[in-house]
């Protein structure tokens, strides 16, 4: 089930899913985001992670306009390590390169550090290969 949030003209800002298919968790965020708006959304995800097991999380900033460096400190310290505890091991981060929004990622790839996989993506067919490939080699061979 899709959790769409909104800001408070009512426009959506991010929604968060479980998909089954591939079974990871992907976020779609959308337009300017505040720190408030950052800290709902990411927290949101966490339920979807954690009803499911999940280890993979798709997260796609392609349709971000400005920055969000407000926020990446509360990623790092406070969101990632509850993501890590409930099981999250790979996480593919997807911005468009030549984005402001991607140097906030690149801020928050830095922070996060070796705590989790993280790989940062301009296309999102390859951030879902690499997710993939990950989600492959965890399968045990017989």
């Amino acid at each position: 089930m899709q959790t769409v949030l909104r800001n408070g003209f009512g426009n959506v800002y991010m929604t968060t899913e479980y998909d089954a298919v591939n079974k990871w968790v992907y976020n779609n965020w959308i337009g300017h985001q505040t720190l408030s708006g950052v800290m709902v959304g990411a927290d949101a995800c966490l339920q979807p992670l954690k009803e499911h097991a999940c280890q993979f999380l798709l997260n796609d900033n392609r349709h971000v306009i400005g920055p969000w460096d407000h926020a990446v400190q509360w990623i790092v310290a406070e969101w990632a390590p509850r993501a890590i505890a409930q099981g999250l091991t790979h996480f593919a981060h997807v911005v468009s390169a030549k984005s402001l929004a991607a140097l906030s990622a690149e801020s928050m790839h830095i922070g996060i550090g070796g705590r989790l996989q993280m790989r940062m993506f301009d296309d999102i067919t390859d951030a879902r290969a690499w997710l993939h490939e990950a989600q492959n080699s965890q399968q045990p061979h017989k």
